[in-house]
């Protein structure tokens, strides 16, 4: 009678349970950082919507209304946002021009949203 080589039940159990742990870990990690880079998206895409309002204002003496769906039609040299971002921007063209800005991603982290205010000087916390 040959001795048959390989692994017992018990050591495939053994595995199979170390694999299961890894993973449980891993994976909820993985997807935290993927939310922080879809936030992060949201963030330069709100920051470059912004330099764009302000090449506008040098050539049209006023900033411009946008959304994520023609932003990149009204603000000259803006390639547009990612796929997941919903950007706004809105224009106040009253005695002292500014504008505001928000965006948020759909796959980032639930119910972040971003805000910018040009008299504020940038990113802000909320909008007035």
């Amino acid at each position: 009678m040959s001795k048959e080589k390989g692994f017992t039940l018990v050591e495939l159990l053994v595995v199979i349970a170390i694999i299961g742990i890894l993973a449980a870990i891993a994976i909820p990690q993985f997807q935290e950082y993927r939310k922080r880079g879809y936030d992060a998206g949201a963030r330069s895409d709100l920051r470059n919507a912004a330099t764009a309002e302000e090449a506008y204002f040098i050539d049209n003496d006023q900033y411009a209304d946008c959304t994520e769906t023609n932003c990149h039609t009204v603000l000259p040299g803006f390639s547009g946002v990612s796929k997941t971002v919903s950007l706004t921007m809105t224009a106040n063209n009253g005695d002292s021009p500014s504008f505001t800005g928000e965006a948020s991603a759909a796959a980032g982290s639930e119910g972040t949203v971003y805000y910018w205010n040009s008299e504020e000087g940038g990113m802000v916390d909320a909008l007035p």
